[in-house]
């Protein structure tokens, strides 16, 4: 379960003051998949950072299953991202000149695991459907195959929460629903609760519920 209450979140630059998140209120229950919608600027990416331990809230609680992130350190921090959350971005974010294996690997350098990750990887290059470009490099491939690169990547450390930033805003529709309906099987799979930012109508129809937000405030949920 995850809990927002009372989030507010303001970014100074300068004397002027932006205030990127209002009152935010919203949960979000385990195993679900939420599309979180709204315009370009309207606080999309600060609420999945937040959620994600990536950015922390002016005001107000983040509870990841009743846990506040608040109360974690940096190194506890560093910890939930990489354990808890798996991100996926618009941009890939892959290493160009290392392998599709190597990029799905890549979390599994950073903290300890309690599980086969060499094993893990070949069974998600099995599921995202690139056994064959294993060895390749990340920047001779298409956009979808980055994108289920990226995907496989945010898996291999077994987290519990997948969130996804755009994640289809660099592909063609036919692509973008491919790579969302990937993540849906995914989702059901691995039990993972998933959030999803995106512009797009058709990509958020494909969600079991949809939060939209405005100028930083939630206007449905």
């Amino acid at each position: 379960m995850i809990v927002l209450q009372e989030i507010y979140k303001k970014f100074s630059s300068g004397k002027s003051k932006t205030d990127a998140l209002i009152d935010v209120n919203i949960k979000i229950k385990e195993g679900e998949f939420v599309a979180l919608t709204g315009p370009s600027g309207s606080g999309k990416t600060t609420l999945l950072n937040i959620i994600g331990g990536l950015d922390s809230p002016t005001k107000g609680k983040v509870l990841i299953n009743d846990f506040d992130l608040k109360h974690m350190n940096d190194d506890e921090l560093s910890s939930y991202r990489n354990k808890e959350i798996g991100f996926i971005f618009q941009e890939f974010h892959l290493e160009p000149f290392l392998s599709v294996r190597k990029n799905i690997l890549l979390p599994t350098l950073f903290d300890g695991h309690t599980h086969d990750v060499e094993t893990y990887a070949d069974e998600l290059l099995k599921e995202v459907k690139l056994v064959k470009k294993s060895h390749a490099n990340a920047n001779e491939l298409s956009g979808g195959e980055k994108q289920r690169t990226a995907i496989a990547r945010a898996l291999i450390n077994k987290p519990k929460i997948i969130i996804a930033d755009e994640p289809t805003g660099n592909l063609d529709q036919e692509t973008g629903e491919a790579i969302i309906n990937l993540l849906k099987n995914l989702q059901k799979t691995h039990n993972i609760t998933l959030i999803i930012a995106t512009h797009d109508k058709e990509i958020a129809r494909l969600a079991e519920r949809t939060i939209h937000i405005e100028d930083g405030v939630i206007k449905r949920h």
